[in-house]
């Protein structure tokens, strides 16, 4: 496996590009260590295949370089990067058995077909197909025959790193919590370095140690789960990540304060940055209803099994709530309180408070 560097990496499309707006990708710049689950998260358009396959050597970058443990591999073609890839749909052999496919990568390779028998084992073991090695791939289930692409990136012991690139789009939606489990068991116990595409958050947090947010070309913000959800860098981050996402609020700063219309709203911190458009952003889950707080009027509950969000109007601006209590009805006269350690001012989308412990 291996340690991967993107130092100042940006691409265009565009034969002599001119402007930030003609890059597809903004300036990049990661250190994914070696072992690591990484996912790169965004909608679509913003970026993520195109620094995948950048990395994988599909695509040479205008600009910058990408590293494998501290060797520029930037002009390297693809099978010379030693790496695995796996797909939106199944790369399998549906003439071939289970076996000869999970094979296949290291007959390729030459080993030896004792060593070539145990990795299969091996990998057949941890993707719980074994009793599936004898049958024909082409009669396998969707869900089965992404498992064995899945094994087929993974049989090789002696990958750089490998990708999955939105491996479970065409997986029923009831399998993909399945599959999503079985990826994150075979990375602790394979250790390998693993690349996630995808534009689904679920997806996202539950694999990835660390997860990339990008937007529009640009890395907005790099962190854990936790820090992603608790802390966003970005509006962006705020409002992608969370379901409902992040409230975000335009505000006024005003008397050395922000306001919300004629309310002064308590923040985390001091103010970072003076300049910029300010938004006010706080997550549903730290919204109260009560007796105290902003007043505002209940626009629509809707009852989501587990809790209900509640959406409440503050003059013409429209703040969800999440609360596990007794829900208000349509048209109610209600208070909303903001968690101050978890109220946060923004300035162009950009995080400008301090937090408690800064």
């Amino acid at each position: 496996m291996a340690k991967i560097t993107l130092s100042k990496l940006r691409h265009s499309y565009l034969p002599n590009p001119t402007s930030p707006a003609d890059y597809a990708l903004k300036e990049v710049d990661l250190d994914w260590s070696d072992g690591g689950a990484y996912a790169l998260l965004g909608p679509s358009g913003c970026g993520k295949s195109t620094l995948l396959n950048i990395i994988s050597g599909l695509l040479t970058p205008s600009e910058g370089q990408i590293l494998f443990d501290d060797q520029d591999v930037t002009a390297l073609p693809p099978d010379r990067r030693n790496i695995a890839q796996v797909f939106q749909f199944p790369v399998i052999y549906d003439t071939m058995t289970v076996y000869d496919n999970l094979a296949f990568p290291l007959r390729n390779r030459g080993m030896n077909e004792a060593m070539v028998s145990a990795r299969v084992a091996e990998i057949a073991t941890m993707l719980e197909v074994t009793d599936l090695l004898s049958a024909k791939a082409a009669g396998l289930s969707p869900d089965n025959k992404q498992k064995i692409s899945m094994g087929r990136g993974l049989v090789r012991d002696d990958v750089n790193v490998v990708m999955f690139d939105e491996p479970l789009t065409v997986i029923d939606p009831h399998l993909k919590w399945k599959l999503r489990s079985k990826l994150k068991e075979l990375h602790q116990k394979v250790q390998a370095t693993m690349i996630y595409v995808t534009h689904d958050q679920t997806e996202a947090l539950t694999f990835a140690d660390q997860v990339v947010v990008m937007q529009d070309g640009e890395v907005v913000q790099i962190g854990t789960p936790e820090e992603l959800f608790e802390r966003p860098a970005h509006t962006f981050v705020g409002h992608f990540i969370g379901s409902p996402g992040m409230n975000v609020l335009s505000a006024e700063m005003r008397d050395g304060g922000a306001f919300l219309g004629e309310h002064n709203v308590a923040l985390e911190g001091a103010v970072t940055a003076k300049e910029g458009t300010p938004q006010i952003g706080i997550r549903p889950e730290f919204v109260q209803i009560g007796d105290v707080g902003l007043p505002a009027t209940v626009r629509k509950v809707s009852d989501i099994g587990r809790h209900s969000v509640v959406e409440a109007m503050i003059g013409d601006t429209s703040v969800k709530a999440i609360t596990d209590g007794a829900v208000p009805e349509q048209g109610a006269a209600v208070h909303l309180q903001f968690q101050q350690d978890q109220t946060r001012l923004y300035r162009d989308g950009w995080l400008a408070t301090t937090g408690a412990a800064s």
